[in-house]
């Protein structure tokens, strides 16, 4: 539902609103928030409110200056898990200079002016989800342990499946804050679960992920357990991944174009070891590929196989699905690249590789997608030179200190 000002104003007033948290991603796609009382919103929506950028990881390309929270106003919901009394929403921002101006390291604001592109050259793209975690016990004083809540394995129903309440406390969560899952179930490991989204506009879709951290996180900790999205929690068994479906339209058409999605997924298996950096961006990434059926060959096909990409032959299905990023990542970053990376293979006319060929792998550890990035035209022609630097410079530092220890 899209708000206006006067509208959200009205909103705090009717419904005993006492504070709004306005939420933005630091530089490693961790959701941060600041909070306000509410009664401060309205003048927010004309001067922002400021944070101190050296205060928080990634954004150093401001080098100096003042940043501000700016709220946008189609993303107001209300947090369910808030009291109901003097309740709390929640209002996702821009984040812009004391001028006016965007913050060139806004990764949300990279995925907008990616989307507004892609409708200039008259398509449209949606995104959905299929998201991982595991739940591990607490140990006396309230820490996490390495003890998974429960050994079940794949679609296992309770009493084996310990997880069932905590899914369907998250699912009814989101519900409440408008956002539907279309499925959730036991995963392979365990004490590893996941939640399915269906398709939504790209920035919609990158909320709703947040959205699904920030929940999962809060209702695990009422449940008594520690839920981790980390792509391999546990050595000896499967990890943690994030499956997104892409589906591009021709802006004047409702069907799938088969060619469309093909064309798209030419050009995103032409630049996906470049963009691995912001699909993968831990230390622990790299273990999770090439192992328990996650795919680390740049191949596709037709069927749930062990490929990279998996493409549809029913017109009725989605576009095209990448199987091998992790939870871990900035959701605004990976939708954006994968975008810029479809428009190069639809306005080229790429075509497919034969189904199942190619010898070209994904990086095999931070430090190869490090320099993959490093050596990128694609990346330096989309992401600004300050923000591409920083981020190079931290992933460097963190593959450097594994190394070393």
């Amino acid at each position: 539902m899209i708000y206006s000002e006067d509208e959200i104003l009205q909103y705090i007033e009717d419904n005993d609103v006492k504070f709004v948290k306005l939420t933005f991603c630091d530089g490693n796609g961790k959701m941060k928030n600041l909070s306000i009382p509410a009664a401060g919103l309205a003048n927010a929506f004309v001067k922002g409110v400021r944070i101190t950028p050296k205060k928080v990881a990634g954004l150093e390309a401001a080098e100096g200056r003042d940043l501000f929270l700016f709220p946008d106003i189609q993303t107001m919901t209300p947090l369910p898990w808030r009291p109901q009394e003097g309740r709390v929403i929640r209002m996702f921002c821009y984040i812009r200079y004391a001028d006016g101006t965007h913050f060139e390291a806004d990764s949300r604001y990279f995925l907008k002016r990616i989307t507004k592109d892609a409708v200039r050259r008259g398509y449209r793209f949606r995104f959905g989800t299929a998201c991982e975690f595991m739940l591990f016990r607490l140990d006396s004083n309230g820490m996490p342990t390495d003890r998974p809540h429960d050994d079940a394995g794949y679609c296992d129903t309770a009493p084996a499946d310990k997880g069932e309440d905590l899914r369907r406390d998250v699912c009814l969560v989101l519900e409440q804050m408008g956002i539907h899952p279309v499925c959730s179930h036991h995963e392979a490991a365990p004490g590893q679960h996941e939640i399915d989204f269906d398709a939504a506009s790209a920035l919609r879709a990158a909320d709703a992920f947040l959205s699904f951290r920030s929940a999962v996180r809060s209702v695990s900790s009422v449940h008594g357990v520690y839920a981790s999205f980390g792509p391999k929690p546990l050595p000896d068994t499967f990890g943690n991944g994030m499956h997104i479906t892409m589906t591009v339209y021709r802006d004047d058409e409702e069907t799938i174009d088969r060619r469309l999605q093909q064309q798209a997924a030419a050009g995103l298996m032409r630049r996906i070891r470049e963009m691995t950096l912001f699909t993968n961006t831990a230390v622990s990434s790299y273990a999770r590929l090439g192992a328990f059926s996650v795919p680390r060959t740049v191949t596709w096909s037709l069927r749930e196989e062990e490929q990279l990409f998996r493409l549809y032959d029913d017109p009725a299905e989605e576009g095209l699905t990448l199987r091998a990023a992790d939870c871990v990542c900035d959701p605004y970053y990976v939708f954006g690249l994968m975008i810029a990376a479809a428009l190069e293979g639809i306005e080229e006319a790429l075509p497919l590789p034969p189904e199942k060929s190619g010898t070209e792998t994904l990086p095999h550890d931070l430090g190869e997608a490090v320099d993959c990035a490093a050596q990128s035209a694609f990346l330096a022609a989309h992401v600004p030179p300050a923000v591409l630097d920083s981020l190079l410079a931290r992933r460097r530092t963190a593959w450097e200190q594994h190394e070393t220890t």
